[in-house]
């Protein structure tokens, strides 16, 4: 383990924190490099345009550079990272345009999944539902605590409907539509809202009301976009607005 300063997302903006890292043994899989530096730009401890050193990477996880170097350009296959010939590797800025196709993807995948729950669902499960619910509540107003939460009753939900392999894809879909959701959930100062809409869904499934449920997730799944929307207004140098810009190395990265 060891210590690295980064920039995070606070309620009005970015903000420098000390961070724990986790340090990954030296013979570790390509698939954990690769799985540990996705999982940062995801969560915003690489935020979009952070520059990143192929060394220090290495450095930080304990490992040589040439599994660094494959999971970024893995990354960048997946559109999570560009590489800039001479200028270096950066975490990409975020792209409404990818926001958009992931968002569509999810939205496809999760309302027709909800045709499918039973009317009398497994008891387990919606038990194991309302607990997440409680849990939502628990941490109304640490955002941090409540993406994972939000995640786990979305996958909850595919699992009801008896579609819980198609859960994976949908995670590996949407890198790009996360980071906009955590940019986002930074506009709230309090989670209930989405706690709510997620209690919504759930209670209109239980009536046997598939049509209410298919309208309340698709308006809460939509909520995304009016508040990335806020965040550009307030930081837009971390949203992509030009596709053909390179960044410029100078003490730190400087976009166009």
């Amino acid at each position: 383990m060891c210590v690295r300063y980064v920039n995070q997302l606070g309620g009005r903006g970015l903000f420098t924190t000390v961070v724990s890292v986790p340090t990954l043994p030296a013979r570790t899989s390509r698939r954990a490099v690769y799985d540990e530096l996705r999982r940062r730009v995801v969560t915003l401890q690489l935020p979009p345009g952070a520059a990143l050193s192929e060394n220090e990477l290495a450095a930080e996880l304990g490992i040589s550079r040439t599994p660094v170097r494959e999971s970024l350009i893995l990354l960048s296959q997946e559109g999570l990272v560009q590489v800039f010939p001479k200028v270096g590797s950066f975490v990409s800025r975020v792209d409404p345009d990818r926001v958009a196709d992931a968002q569509f993807l999810r939205e496809a995948v999760e309302l027709a999944s909800l045709d499918d729950v039973p009317a009398d669902p497994a008891p387990d499960l919606v038990a194991e539902l309302r607990a997440n619910l409680a849990a939502q509540e628990a941490v109304d107003q640490d955002a941090d605590a409540f993406f994972p939460l939000d995640e786990e009753f979305h996958h909850g939900l595919l699992r009801l409907a008896g579609h819980e392999r198609t859960w994976p894809t949908v995670v590996a879909a949407k890198g790009h539509l996360d980071r906009a959701r955590r940019l986002g959930l930074t506009e709230n100062a309090s989670m209930s809202v989405f706690r709510d809409q997620h209690e919504a869904v759930l209670d209109a499934l239980l009536r046997g009301d598939r049509a209410a449920a298919r309208t309340l997730m698709r308006t809460h799944l939509r909520a995304v976009f009016a508040d990335i929307e806020r965040v550009r207004r307030r930081s837009p140098e971390l949203f992509a607005s030009n596709a053909g810009s390179v960044p410029t190395r100078r003490s730190v990265a400087v976009w166009d």
